[in-house]
Order: structure tokens, then C-alpha cells, then sequence
């Protein structure tokens, strides 16, 4: 029995390295330039953090093994209650590492801004001048991703693909409930979140499939709220995007309102075509043209809003509406007071 005790901790240990073994640190060893970065910048704060962490429990064992009841030869000072060089190093070494790490926080917080334009993509390669990001602009739904590409007029669902040292610039939002936008191999998680926009500036250093999907709990569908990423060469990209405008199928307005329904394990779908103004009406949560967006709902409230009487019968028009006159030009949402009406009595409230 004593020998089974004294083995069961070191079967245990065993055991818990043996599954480690099986684990991908992805994080530790990503793909991509911001992600390495993030990688790097983790193991530079766990050392700093051990240089106090494994010292302490050293000292506790050695305390306890040194200073047991059966140990007659330790040395007993119970009068003891100070100690200068003690109290510098419990105080002085927390404190240069809380300096250390605020330091470096600091600096790589900003380095890293996801909305910051990246400045190279890779160590030692800054980003040639000629080269513009691709912008990717990314739909959060239940549950399932859309991508759109707005440079090309195409988009997917739960599969997207970059070219490879390429810089991408991906704007994101969500169709009802927040979600996060991760692909460990990449960058770090990015929230998603309806009538909002969030940003993310990454690269991919490598060609290769990885996974993408949702760090966020939204829902009874969440658990398969994954996409495939793909890392390609320019010439593979090319045929990727070519491949997509062989699909039959188009992203219209009304067909997104059909998407938008919840649904779960959302199949990989292509779209050959996207209404230009799709984005802009997610973000302005006016996909369905009977309702005000919320860009002309603020240019409204910058006006000076309506008043009660034409709260009370409020109709929310839609982009153009020429029941708006020149209240709020079509375009770009400008108010023109001059010319804003007393009420907008008869419209209907969304």
C-alpha cells in the first residue's frame, strides 16, 4: 500500500504529459505574422511571470523539507522579524517584472492594433509598396459565416480564402448576436457585433487549410459555427475566386434575408454575384428595404429628431424615400434642416 501511494502521483503525472503530447499548440506555432507575433509576445510573459512563480515553490518545498519537525539541526530564531535584503528581493523583483511586462504590453498593444495597417509580413519583410491589402468583409450569422469579397463581386459561406504574404484588411459584423472571429493561425479573436463594425488587419505566411470559427457562445448551433481558411498562392487564388463565379447562385438582398434564418451545419456555399450595397445594409441593419437604416435613424436625430407628434405616428421610410424629400439626401444621409418638415405623420414605424 505504501508503495502503491507513493507510485499513484507519478502514474498520474505520466498520464497527464501523455496527453499533452497530443495537443497542437497552434497559438505557439501559427502561420501567420500577427499570430507569431501574439505567440511571441505569450512566451515572454509566462518566463517573466516563472522568474517569481518557480523560485516560490522551489522555497516552499525546500522550507518544508528544511525546517520539518524531525530536522533538529535547523537553525530556530523566533525573535527573527526583519530582514533588508529579504524585504528588496520579495518587493524589488515583482516590481521590475511588473515594469518588464507593462513595457512590453504596452508597446505590443500597439504594434498589434487590429486596426492598425500592417507594416510588414514577416520578419525582415516589410510590405512592398505596391501592394494593397485584400479586403474581406465578414457576416457573423446564425450560425454560420459569410464572406464577401467586394473587390471581385463574389462571396461564401463558411469557407474563405487569401493569397499567401498578402495583407488582408477584413471588416466585420454580425447579423443578431455577437460572435467572435478566430482562426488561431492567423490572428487573435475579433468580436462581431450587429449595427457595428470591427476590423482586422492579418497576414498568412504559409499555403495550407486551417480552421476558422466562432470563440463566442450564440446559440444552440455554436458548436459547428467553423469555416475553412485557406492560405493560397496568387495563381491558386485566382482559380479559388474563378471557381466561385462558375456558381449559379446570386447574393441578393432578398436571398440574404433567406441566409440570415438560423440553420446549423451550414454547408460550404458559393455565390457568383453580391448586390454592391449588401454590406452597407447589414451594417445598417436595413436589408429589408421597408426599414429606416440606421445611418438615416442618426442623420434624423442629428436633425433634431421629430418631436412627439411625429413619433407617435412615425413610418420608417426606406434609402430614397421621396416621403423624406430633401430631409436626408439618398446618398450619403446629409440633413438639409432648411428644408425638414414639421412631421412625418403616415409613415410606419419598423
Amino acid at each position: 500500500m505504501f508503495i502503491a501511494r507513493r507510485l499513484l502521483p507519478t502514474a498520474a503525472l505520466l498520464a497527464l504529459v501523455g496527453l499533452l503530447s497530443g495537443c497542437n499548440l497552434v497559438v505557439l506555432d501559427p502561420a501567420g505574422d500577427v499570430a507569431a507575433r501574439q505567440g511571441q509576445l505569450i512566451m515572454v510573459a509566462t518566463a517573466l511571470m516563472l522568474v517569481v512563480i518557480v523560485p516560490v515553490i522551489a522555497l516552499t518545498f525546500w522550507f518544508a523539507w528544511r525546517y520539518r519537525a524531525a530536522n533538529r539541526n535547523a537553525k530556530y530564531t523566533p525573535d527573527w522579524d526583519h530582514s533588508t535584503q529579504l524585504e528588496l528581493v520579495i518587493w524589488g523583483v515583482p516590481l521590475l517584472i511588473i515594469i518588464a511586462l507593462g513595457a512590453i504590453t504596452w508597446i505590443s498593444t500597439h504594434l498589434l492594433d487590429p486596426y492598425r495597417p500592417l507594416d510588414r509580413i514577416a520578419a525582415g519583410r516589410p510590405v512592398p509598396a505596391q501592394v494593397q491589402p485584400l479586403e474581406i468583409q465578414v457576416v457573423a450569422l446564425d450560425w454560420k459565416w459569410l464572406f464577401l469579397y467586394p473587390e471581385e463581386g463574389v462571396a461564401s459561406v463558411n469557407e474563405v480564402a487569401v493569397p499567401v504574404d498578402r495583407p488582408v484588411r477584413f471588416k466585420i459584423t454580425a447579423s443578431s448576436v455577437m460572435n467572435t472571429f478566430y482562426v488561431p493561425h492567423l490572428a487573435g479573436m475579433i468580436y462581431g457585433m450587429p449595427g457595428m463594425e470591427t476590423q482586422l488587419n492579418a497576414v498568412i505566411n504559409a499555403p495550407g487549410e486551417y480552421q476558422g470559427f466562432s470563440a463566442n457562445y450564440s446559440g444552440a448551433g455554436f458548436s459547428h459555427m467553423r469555416f475553412k481558411f485557406h492560405g493560397l498562392s496568387d495563381g491558386d487564388y485566382q482559380a479559388w475566386i474563378a471557381g466561385l463565379r462558375q456558381s449559379k447562385q446570386s447574393l441578393t438582398r432578398a436571398a440574404y434575408l433567406e441566409l440570415e434564418k438560423p440553420s446549423e451545419r451550414e454547408p460550404v456555399r458559393h455565390y457568383a454575384s453580391v448586390d454592391a450595397t449588401l454590406y452597407n445594409a447589414i451594417l445598417n441593419r436595413c436589408v429589408d428595404s421597408e426599414r429606416l437604416c440606421m445611418d438615416q435613424m442618426m442623420a434624423l436625430d442629428a436633425a433634431g429628431g421629430l418631436g412627439l407628434d411625429g413619433l407617435n405616428s412615425l413610418a420608417m421610410p426606406r434609402r430614397g424615400d421621396p416621403r423624406l424629400g430633401a430631409y436626408v439626401s439618398a446618398d450619403v444621409c446629409t440633413v438639409e434642416p432648411a428644408n425638414r418638415p414639421s412631421s412625418l405623420a403616415g409613415m410606419k414605424a419598423p
